[in-house]
């Protein structure tokens, strides 16, 4: 259970400024189930359509939308009272009728009373579209695959989840505590965050089985780029997102279009990753050489990172062997340290949800990983895949620039030394709130 996101339903219900709520996220990520489970344990009953299981539920939408002929129609459809306050209204893979999605607009403004929940997997592309509906008529909730805190717990770990919590201070974990969380991540890094995978290891501890299921999953992902995609898209969306993983291997992972096709141009493929990133299955992070606020002024948009939303799949595009967890650590330097990247890159949106930058100095001759800007300060974060504390592009950022803290994530041990902070990969959830607290 996203403890988080079942938190911000009970606000949602209980605020006073409720509108009607879209949940929305990549396919597979658990919207469903966290909907249903809210309705079942909050409400008195649910009343739950899918508008891609059943597309004529579309006809209760056609002509004048007003919401007492809409909830009507529903009751009659589904033999259930919908009550204002009391049932759980559940519109799933609303992306699949604008219609159901512009009536949104007028529970908004003439039935506040019923508690109405969209969720879609393809949303995003939906919401970037213009008047897709008006703007400030819904709440938003954004839901991402499980990060290493929930998967911790998910697999019965929740002291050690409770451990990472509730860190104040710069203290080294005792080391039983911190090489169970190191193989513990490890395991993660082969599962990932999908939630059925997840489900799948801890019913059966079938490796094979993880592996197919993300594959299935991969292949849902090509059926939505054939089916939701623009015609002529399609083609290079695929390109774009079968060459991810090789694009991480490279030395330099600044995404290269040459790479994906020969002589392919960024303007001929920029659509073609946008329509990915809108449907959340990637995330940008773009360069930036001059780290000032607001990060976004100053970041180069036609130089940028992708990263795969969940580094499960990531490991099952690349179709590495179960094998590789007997390697121990080793395994975080597949990829030249990138499936590591793609880890932080993972925990950091779904954690603070803030937009992903990179630093480069001028003339290229440093990089550091990422860029955080929070609380009107801009937080550097150094990604190393093994235990070597050695930071060149830290310091060299430092001198540069000098922030009041460097931090920097590896194998190690939670450590302070001068204004050098180290987390742990498995205690990322710390970066930036415990930095933020030094002066």
């Amino acid at each position: 259970m996203k403890r988080d996101i079942y938190q911000k339903l009970l606000q949602w219900k209980s605020s006073k400024q409720r509108k009607p709520l879209i949940l929305r996220g990549a396919r597979q990520v658990g919207k469903t189930y966290i909907l249903k489970q809210f309705g079942k344990h909050e409400y008195e009953n649910i009343v739950y359509i899918n508008f891609e299981e059943d597309p004529a539920l579309d006809d209760f939408f056609q002509g004048r939308l007003a919401p007492e002929k809409i909830l009507t129609n529903l009751s009659l459809y589904t033999g259930e009272n919908i009550k204002p306050g009391t049932t759980l209204l559940i519109f799933d893979e609303i992306q699949n009728s604008s219609h159901a999605l512009n009536s949104l607009k007028y529970f908004c403004e003439n039935a506040p009373e019923y508690h109405l929940a969209a969720a879609g997997s393809l949303i995003g592309l939906f919401l970037s579209r213009p008047k897709s509906f008006p703007v400030g008529k819904v709440n938003f909730l954004t839901m991402y695959p499980l990060t290493i805190l929930e998967f911790l717990e998910a697999v019965g770990k929740p002291q050690l989840r409770n451990l990472i919590v509730h860190t104040t201070e710069y203290s080294p974990y005792p080391k039983p505590f911190h090489d169970e969380l190191k193989e513990l991540l490890r395991l993660y890094f082969f599962i990932g965050g999908m939630p059925e995978v997840v489900k799948n290891y801890i019913d059966t501890g079938d490796y094979s089985l993880v592996r197919n299921t993300q594959r299935d999953i991969i292949e849902s992902y090509l059926l939505d780029f054939a089916k939701h995609g623009i015609t002529a898209s399609i083609p290079k969306i695929n390109l774009i997102w079968n060459s991810i993983p090789a694009q991480l291997a490279k030395e330099n992972k600044k995404f290269v279009f040459s790479a994906v096709r020969k002589s392919a141009r960024a303007r001929e493929y920029e659509s073609a990753i946008q329509w990915l990133e809108d449907a959340g299955l990637i995330y940008r992070s773009f360069q930036v050489s001059n780290p000032k606020i607001p990060l976004k002024g100053y970041a180069n948009p036609q130089s940028f990172k992708v990263f795969m939303l969940d580094v499960g799949i990531l490991g099952a595009m690349a179709n590495l062997h179960s094998g590789i967890l007997l390697k121990g650590d080793d395994l975080f330097q597949e990829f030249k340290g990138a499936w590591v990247e793609n880890y932080v890159a993972q925990q950091l949106k779904a954690e603070t949800g803030i937009p992903l930058y990179y630093w480069t100095s001028t003339g290229k001759k440093a990089e550091l990983d990422f860029l955080c800007e929070f609380k009107t300060r801009i937080y550097p974060l150094e990604v190393k895949a093994g235990i070597n504390p050695r930071s060149k592009s830290l310091l060299s950022y430092d001198r540069q620039f000098s922030p009041p803290v460097l931090s920097r994530t590896t194998l190690l041990n939670l450590k302070k030394d001068g204004k050098v902070v180290n987390y742990p990969l498995y205690a990322i959830h710390l970066f930036p709130k415990l930095s933020s607290q030094m002066k």
